[in-house]
């Protein structure tokens, strides 16, 4: 059988040799980035597109995929790429196209028309003197900056699993749990995005508003409660919505930052969800905060004690991805250099290769924050690679090209931390995709 697919957001077309190919098989295979969180499996919904001409060419809805569609209430023409199969020619569209809009999936199973209550992590961060900038900047520049500040530190809250939940003045509010999680790991996801916020204001800083002699500043307040989640507003216009007093608590807590002239407050309440040795602390304050009775204690955080690995692939992806084909075309000018035979199993052109390389990147990166994902994730990668031709020995080959490119394209932003985080990162990935071997083996 032959079949074309046909992606439209692209003007690519993909050809479909086989029998048994679902239309994520095809994008693999003609190397066309479609992100697939979970490696194909149909526990996520990352890889779903829709069909745009052909739907009577694709097999029916699974029963797994058909409860996912009455579940996020699809119309007929999303499907599962991974749970459809192709039988003739298809066009369609890609819905998503980053891992960043990953966390966007997470409000799709939040009910309609009411609120439930969940526990959640809220940070709130407020860019400093943004008054004064308006004042001694032109519009077009404010525009600029605040577009790259929204950017740069919205990122972290999407990379940890939250959601960027509004952009108020100068303000971005982010929330962790809402799909649920754990109170421990809730409060670390919302930490983590605060501590990556801090890293990517100071490239914003150094690198992309330099120009306009300015240094953005902000402070940030985290507190984790029940809070009502849901849908709501008029039935016409439902958003969004976070109601209760963990997000009042929140905001006010963020306004301490200026009081007591700190980067990052947190309250009692996320500390107690960490383990002790976990953060490092500064001061501890007893405030009082409108609409308490009571004084609160929040605690200034200073950061990690230990590295956090999660954080240093965060901080470092933006950089290793600005100039992506830049980036992969050194890697694979080391990799080639050290083992020169690798080059045969790359039939198409490089830079096809180069961005697919990224795109797995930053899908690991991003799907650290969801492991359970990211490990069905993997398998899947070192099986499709064993069937490409990769061996074993040539994992530890870029594994070290790796680690050799990191200080060229990083430059002064590279530090030993940042060697460690990849070089354990590597060594899991790796681990990983060659586990898909042993289930394999146990199964047989």
């Amino acid at each position: 059988m032959k079949a074309r697919i046909f992606y439209a957001s692209l003007n690519q077309e993909a050809k479909c040799n086989t029998d048994g190919c679902s239309l994520l098989d095809a994008s693999i295979e003609n190397k066309i980035p479609h992100l697939h969180e979970c490696g194909g499996n149909g526990k996520c919904t990352t890889c779903r597109v829709r069909i745009l001409e052909g739907m009577e060419n694709l097999t029916a809805r699974s029963n797994q995929e058909a409860i996912m569609a009455r579940n996020r209430k699809w119309d007929p023409s999303i499907r599962l790429a991974c749970q459809c199969y192709v039988k003739g020619d298809v066009k369609l569209q890609r819905l998503f196209w980053s891992s960043a809009e990953v966390s966007k999936l997470q409000t799709e199973t939040l009910p309609e028309g009411k609120a439930e209550e969940r526990p959640i992590a809220i940070l709130f961060c407020d860019l400093r003197n943004f008054t004064n900038l308006s004042s001694h900047n032109l519009p077009f520049d404010i525009a600029f900056m605040l577009n790259r500040f929204y950017t740069a530190l919205g990122d972290p809250i999407l990379m940890n699993n939250g959601i960027i939940y509004q952009y108020v003045g100068d303000e971005i509010i982010g929330v962790f749990g809402t799909a649920g999680g754990t109170r421990e790991k809730n409060s670390l996801d919302a930490i983590r995005a605060a501590m990556g916020m801090r890293y990517a204001l100071e490239r914003l800083n150094r690198i992309e508003l330099k120009d306009f002699d300015v240094k953005l500043k902000m402070g940030i307040g985290i507190n984790f409660g029940l809070a009502y989640v849901g849908h709501l507003g008029h039935p016409t216009h439902r958003q969004f919505s976070v109601v209760g007093d963990p997000v009042n608590v929140a905001s006010r807590i963020q306004a301490q930052t200026k009081k007591t002239g700190t980067h990052v407050l947190i309250s009692n309440s996320v500390y107690r969800n960490v383990p002790e040795t976990a953060l490092e602390i500064g001061w501890t304050y007893h405030a009082s905060l409108a609409g308490k009775e009571e004084r609160v204690e929040i605690h200034e955080l200073l950061g990690f004690k230990q590295m956090d690995l999660q954080l240093e692939l965060q901080a470092s992806l933006h950089l290793l991805l600005q100039d992506e084909d830049a980036f992969a075309a050194l890697f694979y000018e080391k990799v080639f250099q050290k083992a020169p035979f690798i080059r045969n199993l790359f039939k198409n052109n490089m830079p096809d290769q180069g961005r697919l390389l990224t795109h797995m990147l930053g899908g690991i990166v991003y799907s650290l924050a969801r492991p359970e994902h990211l490990i069905l994730g993997l398998k899947k990668l070192g099986q499709s690679h064993h069937r490409y031709g990769v061996k074993d020995e040539y994992y530890p080959i870029v594994k070290e090209a790796m680690l050799e490119t990191l200080p060229e394209v990083l430059g002064e932003f590279y530090t030993p931390q940042i060697k460690d985080a990849w070089s354990q990162a590597l060594d899991f990935v790796t681990k990983t995709m060659k586990s898909w071997k042993e289930a394999s083996s146990s199964v047989a």
